[in-house]
């Protein structure tokens, strides 16, 4: 059964919509999102303006935390016994994925609360254990890595950036958006396929992710 408050707070932005239980292809992780079919038509005025006043970022798998979860899958030495915030957590997909590969503390921080109850059913539905932030500059600066995907889709949050560093050692960003990405700390470290879940037919640009890597200290 679909987690309650998670189900009523989609139910009043989309009336027919439905979270289901979604397996992430070439990902050994799963996810409660929205189901495909309520994506795959138009919606009415009343739908439109509500999604666009609170989307419901928390129903979906963007392309940069896919991309992110299947990298840490793939690298699991950058968590592996570490303590991980995942900032901007929506869904929880890049902490539970941190979580996974052995990551010995994982904070999901977001600002909206039914983000983190979507990180907590998600969290569950993998049989990981995060822990819960609503503000990131509350945290204090103990951790090893930031993980940051599809944050920067707002370029009004590119300045967070230099404040990733002041609360963990190195920082690991995955981007679709940004295509002039430009900073002296964070260099490329590659490019990844992905695409969002549900499948929003997004332009191809935005299932190429890019990924970059700060740290305090030279590696």
């Amino acid at each position: 059964m679909a987690p309650l408050q998670l189900q009523q707070a989609l139910g009043e932005l989309i009336g027919e919509a439905r979270l289901t239980v979604s397996e992430l292809p070439d990902c050994a992780l799963k996810l409660w999102l929205i189901d495909a079919q309520n994506m795959d038509r138009a919606f009415n005025p009343d739908e439109t303006r509500r999604i666009l006043e609170d989307p419901p970022y928390w129903s979906f798998c963007w392309a940069s935390g896919l991309a992110m979860a299947r990298y840490l899958a793939e690298h699991p030495y950058w968590v592996q016994g570490k303590r991980v915030l995942d900032f901007g957590a929506g869904s929880g997909i890049a902490g539970i994925a941190a979580a996974r590969a052995g990551a010995l503390e994982v904070v999901a921080c977001d600002l909206d609360p039914l983000a983190l109850a979507a990180c907590r059913v998600n969290a569950a539905l993998n049989e990981v254990e995060l822990g819960y932030s609503e503000d990131f500059f509350a945290e204090e600066d103990r951790f090893d890595l930031i993980l940051v995907a599809d944050v920067l889709y707002d370029r009004a949050n590119l300045p967070l950036l230099d404040a990733f560093l002041s609360r963990g050692q190195q920082a690991l960003v995955a981007d679709s958006r940004v295509r002039d990405f430009s900073h002296p700390l964070y260099r490329p470290l590659g490019v990844l396929q992905a695409l969002t879940l549900p499948d929003l037919a997004e332009p191809h640009e935005f299932r190429r992710v890019s990924l970059y890597h700060a740290s305090r200290q030279p590696l």
